[in-house]
């Protein structure tokens, strides 16, 4: 997934627009980090890491 993509994405998932660029840096490596640690393909550590953000922020937002 380009970088670009990500950080639109972490935006609808409710990152804030401003660190939205460096945040999709940071989860790119870590997914591919994860994905190489686990035995697990890029796009399922993305989605799990994204799924975790997802509800980090749902918690801290009080959704």
């Amino acid at each position: 997934m380009e970088l670009a993509t990500l950080a639109e994405l972490l935006v609808k998932l409710g990152c804030p627009a401003d660190k939205s660029a460096e945040m999709a840096a940071q989860l790119d490596k870590r997914a591919h980090q994860l994905a190489e640690a686990k035995g697990r393909s890029y796009d399922e550590a993305l989605t799990h890491l994204l799924s975790l953000m997802q509800q980090g922020w749902a918690a801290k937002g009080g959704g």
